[in-house]
């Protein structure tokens, strides 16, 4: 088995996301080696890994608001996403929020990035062996 890679999508832009990611680093614990990339993930999976690696990508929710943030074309990122992930030969684990199962948001910006982060998930999930949602620490297969 090769090494094990944390892609880690957060940025520390205020003290409280600071402490976060503290925590997670504290929780993995040694064995874990982390790549940082708030935007390109497609970037670092191509690059950042090797055959037989078992890679963790947390979390394409923060990946999604990035890429908002910064303007970037959702759907073009989503498509440069599923073909790296179909080309790549990788145990690879992608962390996602489902953001839908609550109320409207209120804001038109928070209306598109619950629908965004919607379309991201079907579109990963459609390229994905397995697929699981996770509620209350119980995980539900959905697909595989």
């Amino acid at each position: 088995m090769g090494a094990r890679v944390y892609i880690a999508t957060a940025q520390a832009l205020d003290d409280e996301m600071s402490d976060r990611i503290a925590r997670h680093q504290a929780d993995r614990g040694d064995g874990w080696r982390t790549v940082e990339t708030p935007l390109d993930l497609v970037g670092a999976l191509e690059r950042q890994t090797a055959e037989g690696d078992v890679v963790l990508v947390d979390c394409l929710t923060l990946w999604l608001s990035n890429l908002m943030h910064e303007g970037r074309s959702i759907d073009a990122e989503t498509d440069r996403l599923c073909a790296c992930l179909l080309s790549l030969e990788n145990n690879i684990v992608l962390v996602s929020n489902e953001v839908g199962l609550g109320l409207v948001p209120e804001t038109p910006l928070g209306r598109q990035f619950r629908d965004a982060q919607g379309r991201l998930n079907q579109r990963v999930a459609a390229v994905c062996d397995i697929v699981e949602f996770v509620a209350a620490g119980l995980p539900l297969r959905l697909k595989g």
